[in-house]
């Protein structure tokens, strides 16, 4: 940390991801501030919690009596237009800086270097995210492991038990990808993944962490787990076609997320998907961190 302010002007993204939280700050070219901590305490719903969180962790992270001119911030389950401005009127009358906020997932788009395009999100949960030529924001997808997060890793563990279900009601003897769950879940039998799906604490947290057993079922070459993560990769499509139904500019799809681009086989799945869903359709993994497009956003502030 620096002993003081820059005296170039000050600009401050921040993406608070739904575990971690990744702030940055540059006058200039030059990082003055690069701080990563957890995203406990982060209440999105609260304005004025949110923006008493946001202004503690920008008064952590800075240099002692730096001051921003510009902050950007991507928050993670800041789902409507209305909430994110709750946030950013809170912010900006806590700091006195001129503020944004959006959901994270639009700091994928910047963060690639593009002012229009499609930011979609497929880790432990799936969302996709784009602008309609007026600049109005159009999310489609999430809604939570129990009704939504196709493509995410929460959904595809769900997705795969449904398919070991069907599979026993036809009579089949468990293959891999049932064998693989029935151990990660410590039950003795298929019927019994219900209860343990339905008792998991944090829902999103305890069927994701299992998602490695379908990859790991797919590579011992387990049709039906194959089938899963086709069916995964063509749902994650399926949201670039919700948002180009709607007019949202679709021609770049930017890509993030630890379980589509830490799993070839579903990003490969996406691609086809996506081919065939929305042809002309550019897929981008994102390769930097998402907080260069709150960066980006902020310094569209000045």
């Amino acid at each position: 940390m620096q002993d003081s302010p820059p005296s170039r002007p000050l600009v401050v993204g921040v993406d608070v991801g739904g575990t971690k939280t990744h702030l940055r700050a540059l006058a200039g070219d030059v990082v003055v501030a690069d701080h990563v901590r957890a995203s406990t305490g982060w209440r999105p719903h609260d304005p004025a919690a949110a923006a008493r969180w946001l202004t503690g962790l920008v008064r952590e992270a800075l240099p002692t009596g730096a001051r921003p001119s510009a902050l950007a911030v991507g928050a993670h389950a800041c789902e409507t237009p209305r909430q994110c401005a709750g946030i950013r009127d809170a912010v900006q009358l806590s700091l006195g800086v001129s503020t944004r906020v959006v959901g994270d997932a639009e700091l994928l788009v910047p963060a690639a270097g593009l002012d229009k395009g499609v930011g979609l999100v497929a880790g432990t949960g799936s969302v996709a995210v784009g602008r309609l030529p007026d600049g109005d924001p159009v999310q489609v997808g999430g809604w939570g492991a129990v009704l939504g997060d196709e493509g995410g890793a929460a959904g595809l563990v769900r997705e795969a038990a449904r398919a070991v279900w069907a599979a026993h009601d036809r009579g089949e003897e468990p293959g891999a990808l049932a064998l693989g769950l029935l151990t990660a879940f410590r039950v003795p039998e298929v019927p019994a993944l219900g209860a343990a799906l339905e008792g998991a604490s944090d829902v999103s947290a305890e069927w994701g962490r299992h998602a490695p057993v379908v990859f790991s079922a797919a590579a011992d070459g387990s049709a039906l787990a194959r089938s899963v993560i086709a069916e995964a990769g063509a749902a994650l499509a399926t949201l670039v076609a919700r948002l180009a139904a709607r007019g949202v500019p679709v021609d770049d799809v930017v890509v993030a997320g630890g379980t589509v681009l830490g799993q070839p086989a579903l990003y490969d799945a996406f691609v086809a998907g996506l081919a065939d869903a929305v042809p002309g359709a550019r897929p981008r993994q994102l390769t930097v961190p998402p907080v260069e497009g709150a960066v980006a956003l902020a310094r569209s502030l000045l």
